[in-house]
């Protein structure tokens, strides 16, 4: 038995070609693939900005509680 079934034939088989015919629905569903929707309520909605500092240095964006979520979601989705 040899190790590959028709080996002795096999670079005569044709590769299949696929082309892309329709550009604007491929392009869109290659940037949909990723998409994740989340419904936030809105009273998390409303601690998602960081409050104002009173002591010197930069001023933060973000919450920690916006920073968690995001962590949570890049550690149970496997995200980058």
């Amino acid at each position: 038995m040899p190790h590959k079934f028709n080996a002795d034939r096999r670079d005569k088989i044709a590769k299949q070609k696929y082309r892309v015919t329709n550009w604007p629905a491929y392009n869109e569903s290659l940037r949909q693939r990723g998409d994740l929707t989340i419904w936030v309520k809105d009273e998390a909605l409303s601690l998602w900005t960081a409050r104002r500092r009173t002591s010197r240095g930069g001023q933060p964006k973000y919450s920690d509680l916006a920073i968690t979520l995001c962590l949570t979601l890049r550690v149970v989705y496997g995200l980058a």
